[in-house]
């Protein structure tokens, strides 16, 4: 009998292929290697192919895989703060726009998760070209306070967000699960940065002071040539410390989304009746209705990190009706200022500002509608948090292209 034959034939019997294994071992590896060069593309064959030529890695290769990838890490974070130092310097002597500091930290972030994840040559070509065209791009800009080129300094750390996005998820990046992760590794990655950054700035303080006792004031020399490159090479680190699942701060950040949901659904509530008391009108006062977008944004914000940090499996607890409860809160908040918006276009004109703040608006309202309606099913017991968190994932290339239309549209537009 052609054993390879037989492995072909019997594709779709998986018991057949491991019974055969079972009873001559050597002879179903010899034959083998004909059925899968025969097949290739076959996924059974694929997992036969692991299963036969796995290697498992000794610990002494993980250590030596470990000490690389450490390496790496500290090289990017070098050249982070390397090259934000010299991006400041630049943008100190008003020869380039301050916001070019996000190409000193973004980049090298997105380096890392390269080296991590080996995506395929077509996600390192975007990769690499959109950071280089947008890097090109801002720098033609003129340097001036026009409310377009405004909105690009606004918009294009957003776009740069989703890129370093596309650089965290590789190859999976059409999964939600792969997007959630990316959520997930923000929240966690924002939670140890602060920590590191508070460690760093106690220190500053410290050297400081010290030096001010014998007579030396080292402030804007410790500034510019320490705590920016720090500051951005600290980013990198925290990075590495997130991805290579540091237990402490996977334990801590869904203790934080419990305790600031209810904190923030407080605070927001007596504020609002407070506003109302007090007879605030966002659709006459620009300054309130900004700040009527910040407080939209900040609830979105806290909604969506309790809602990544949950485990699919968990079961429903009084946070899930808090995130509803936040989530309705968000949408009275930008229903509120979405009129509030149409109002004033309608009454003094249009300006770049105001439509970005209404496409804004627009993409954040209905984003939230889908999460509400996504929680509501999932409070009747009628769906899993997978969807609620799917809800939040699979939207987030939208704001990413809202943020590039912006960005690169606007100033030919205005």
């Amino acid at each position: 009998m052609d054993v390879s034959n037989f492995v072909i034939n019997h594709l779709t019997n998986p018991s057949e292929l491991e019974s055969m294994y079972r009873k001559d071992p050597e002879a179903f590896k010899r034959s083998f290697t004909a059925a899968w060069a025969q097949n290739p593309n076959s996924q059974v064959l694929a997992v036969w192919n692991e299963r036969l030529n796995f290697k498992e890695t000794t610990n002494t290769e993980k250590a030596a895989l470990l000490q690389k990838e450490f390496l790496i890490m500290g090289l990017l974070a070098i050249l982070a703060g390397l090259v934000s130092r010299i991006i400041f310097h630049y943008a100190e002597q008003q020869a380039i726009a301050p916001i070019n500091l996000a190409f000193g930290v973004l980049p090298f972030i997105a380096a890392y998760f390269v080296y991590n994840n080996a995506p395929q040559r077509k996600i390192l070509y975007i990769l690499g070209a959109l950071f280089l065209i947008s890097a090109s791009y801002l720098n033609m800009l003129p340097l001036e306070n026009k409310d377009s080129i405004i909105l690009v300094y606004l918009h294009l750390p957003i776009f740069l967000w989703v890129l370093v996005g596309l650089a965290f998820t590789g190859n999976e990046y059409p999964i939600s699960r792969a997007r959630l992760a990316y959520l997930k590794f923000n929240g966690e990655f924002g939670i140890l940065y602060a920590s590191m950054a508070i460690c760093g700035m106690l220190l500053t303080a410290l050297t400081m002071q010290l030096f001010r006792f014998v007579g030396m004031d080292i402030t804007e020399f410790y500034f510019k040539n320490v705590v920016i490159f720090g500051a951005a090479a600290l980013a990198v680190v925290a990075a590495y410390l997130v991805s290579r699942n540091l237990k402490l701060y996977k334990n801590i950040a869904p203790y934080i989304a419990k305790i600031f949901s209810p904190l923030v659904l407080v605070t927001l509530l007596v504020y609002l009746v407070t506003v109302i008391a007090v007879g605030k009108n966002p659709f006459l006062d620009r300054d309130f209705l900004l700040a009527f977008n910040g407080i939209l944004l900040s609830v979105l914000a806290v909604t969506i990190f309790s809602i990544t940090e949950r485990e699919t499996d968990e079961k429903r607890n009084i946070s899930d009706s808090i995130n509803f409860a936040l989530i309705i809160l968000a949408l009275i908040i930008d229903s509120v200022a979405l009129s509030a918006i149409v109002f004033r276009l309608s009454s003094y004109g249009i300006t770049p500002n105001r439509i970005a703040v209404l496409g804004v608006n627009i993409l954040i309202w209905a984003n939230l509608i889908w999460i509400m309606l996504s929680y509501m099913r999932f409070l009747q017991n009628k769906t899993g948090l997978t969807a609620v968190q799917n809800a939040v994932a699979q939207y987030l290339p939208v704001y990413g292209l809202w943020a590039a239309f912006v960005t690169f549209v606007f100033p030919f537009i205005f």
